[in-house]
């Protein structure tokens, strides 16, 4: 990589970062990517009804449409004191480029802009198909949920998923879900608590019960969790009133081929042995919703069940991927994410071939004092185009 190309690379990922993008606050970013893809040559950049934004670089030749997806939304930045350097100053020390979004995932975004810009630049666009980069919003609230209408309007081939992977090629992720499980009671003066039936109560019976459910393994993926990650009591606070309703959450990590109905079968059987056994006894389960506003003023919203994805390693589109990879990391290896990806969507939900690869490392997400290693936002780079190529030559 020539050192222009570098500098390049450095300097698009510090100005991303110096543009902060909160989940529903990324419109200010994306009127830079547009100039910013637009300067690289990409032939169409649009903007879709939620806010995500996607460049399109054309092919002089029909082939595959690959989509590199990179999310542009962040975590927010509760305490900027505690940081070394400026989350958003982009400051680049002792290699590393600091700031929020570095890792997860503007660094990706950055590569990626780059290496198909150059890649088409090379080519002169004598190439098959097209590529397409896209800045997706509100992935940190709702993974995939955006990504549906990217993949409407593109109808990619392949993805290419840029969450931190150090190099190495991703070909699956367990999902998650949100379960929302709520007893109801009766409210009474805490005076007189034998006239009121205390929910509370009645949901610490229901989650020892839950507690002994068994866990769904996989032999790659591993387990399916199910852990408790809130609870909360009606009305709040609850000063001399017995606690008429009781709300918990449970973030369920999900396996490939669990269904949204079989992952509440086990919960929702449990309540209706508890209700036979207690006449007082009254519960639901249900999946979480949520609904957020968008930087151009569309809501999203969705239910919170992100499937799971896993592909063999011996399909040809990931060997191929994984023969790229080590071309830039000689000991790469192809493993899966531990936590969900956009990927939810395009493999979970759609069916499309894809792959993660990413630089950086992902325990360095939502941390203070976030960075990238300028080596791997080069390595990325790299690998992109030498990915593309790889999957243009399957055809």
């Amino acid at each position: 990589m020539t050192e222009e190309r570098v500098q390049e690379v450095i300097k698009v990922c510090q100005e991303v970062i110096s543009i902060p993008s909160y989940s529903g606050q990324e419109g200010q970013l994306v009127d830079r990517l547009k100039e910013i893809l637009s300067a690289y040559g990409f032939d169409e950049v649009i903007v879709d009804e939620y806010g995500s934004i996607i460049g399109k670089i054309t092919g002089k030749h029909k082939g595959p449409k690959i989509l590199l997806d990179a999310h542009i939304d962040t975590v927010v930045v509760t305490d900027e004191t505690k940081w070394q350097f400026d989350p958003f100053g982009g400051i680049l020390h002792d290699n590393k480029i600091y700031g929020r979004g570095t890792t997860d995932m503007k660094g990706a975004l950055s590569a990626m802009i780059v290496a198909s810009s150059y890649f088409a630049k090379e080519l002169d666009h004598d190439f098959a198909g097209e590529i397409y980069v896209a800045g997706v919003v509100h992935e940190e609230c709702f993974e995939g949920v955006a990504a549906r209408s990217i993949s409407q309007r593109v109808q990619p081939d392949y993805v290419i998923i840029g969450e931190a992977s150090e190099l190495n090629i991703k070909c699956g992720q367990r999902g998650r879900a949100e379960i929302v499980v709520e007893t109801q009671g009766k409210p009474a003066h805490s005076a007189n608590p034998h006239k009121g039936i205390n929910a509370v109560y009645k949901m610490t019976q229901l989650i020892t019960q839950i507690n002994q459910l068994p866990t769904n393994t996989h032999p790659v993926l591993g387990k399916g969790i199910l852990e408790l990650t809130d609870i909360i009591s009606v009305p709040y606070p609850g000063a001399s009133v017995v606690p008429s309703q009781c709300r918990v959450t449970y973030d369920r990590r999900l396996l490939v081929e669990e269904n949204k109905e079989e992952v509440l079968k086990p919960i929702e059987k449990v309540i209706a042995k508890m209700s036979d056994e207690d006449p007082s006894f009254k519960a639901t389960v249900q999946y979480a919703s949520g609904e957020e506003k968008c930087h151009t003023g569309s809501t999203i919203e969705g239910e919170r069940f992100f499937p799971a994805w896993l592909f063999k390693e011996k399909e040809e589109f990931v060997e191929a991927a994984f023969e790229a990879a080590q071309k830039i990391k000689k000991d790469a290896v192809i493993t899966q994410y531990s936590f969900c990806t956009n990927g939810s969507h395009y493999a979970g939900e759609a069916g499309i071939k894809t792959i993660g690869f990413g630089p950086s490392r992902e325990d360095l997400a939502h941390t203070v004092d976030e960075y990238v290693e300028v080596s791997e936002l080069l390595g990325a780079c790299k690998g992109y185009i030498l990915i593309m190529e790889a999957l243009q030559a399957l055809v």
